[in-house]
């Protein structure tokens, strides 16, 4: 079974044909970031529009990466939530369309949970090079989502069985890195930007105060690192 997956939840168009759940076809990936750069963040109205210019040639690409015509998707997949709304509609209605003309089943996606389950996909087709897990993982299994609006712990019994047991009480980490850096100056993305800065700094120039959770297994943003 060869399934097409389209994604547009913030600032990336991209997408992909995964075969048997497993092995990764093509990945097409378009970037904003050079986009949002000039104003340190995400604008969901830009972000709409770039994907509306995009999501066709980039879906087109993804299916010639693959060597595949529209008679070998069996399937299309698509980011329904959460994201930035107009971006999600953008993506939603491309599948929908897609779905309708080629008369294909239409699948949605929760892109958090998506995360988890792209660590089952462990091979991929001789023209790609990305680094992928050597085995698929077996539950149970306890997973650290890290995005950029998401950071939870979630327990995984079994497919479709999970439940999630922590989470930042105050912000994703990913998304605190771009507050961040927008406050003190630095470009976006804020992660790379603060990553490279902090080599020269004091790790020892302030005390935090421990935080105060609401859960057992929550933590602060801060305190991520301490779960390696």
């Amino acid at each position: 079974m060869r399934i097409l997956g389209i994604e547009s939840s913030c600032d990336e168009t991209a997408a992909s044909i995964v075969e048997d759940g497993e092995r990764l076809l093509s990945n097409v990936v378009n970037s904003q970031i050079d986009i949002h750069a000039e104003y340190g963040g995400v604008i969901p109205e830009i972000a709409a529009r770039s994907h509306l210019e995009v999501v066709n040639p980039v879906i087109k690409k993804a299916l010639s990466d693959a060597n595949c015509t529209w008679d070998d998707i069996d399937a299309i997949a698509v980011t329904y939530a959460p994201g930035l709304i107009g971006s999600l509609l953008i993506g939603t209605l491309a599948a929908r369309t897609l779905a309708i003309i080629h008369n294909k089943p239409l699948f949605k996606i929760h892109h958090v949970e998506a995360h988890v389950y792209a660590n089952f996909i462990n091979k991929q087709a001789d023209n790609l090079s990305l680094t992928l897990p050597k085995q698929q993982p077996s539950f149970p299994m306890l997973s650290l989502i890290v995005s950029g609006g998401h950071s939870q712990l979630v327990l995984f019994k079994n497919h479709g069985d999970y439940q999630l047991i922590g989470q930042t009480q105050d912000d994703a980490v990913g998304e605190a890195f771009d507050k961040v850096a927008k406050i003190i100056g630095l470009p976006y993305p804020g992660g790379p930007a603060i990553a490279k800065v902090a080599e020269l700094g004091d790790p020892h120039a302030f005390h935090l105060p421990i935080a105060k959770l609401s859960g057992e297994y929550d933590f602060p943003s801060l305190g991520l690192r301490q779960l390696f």
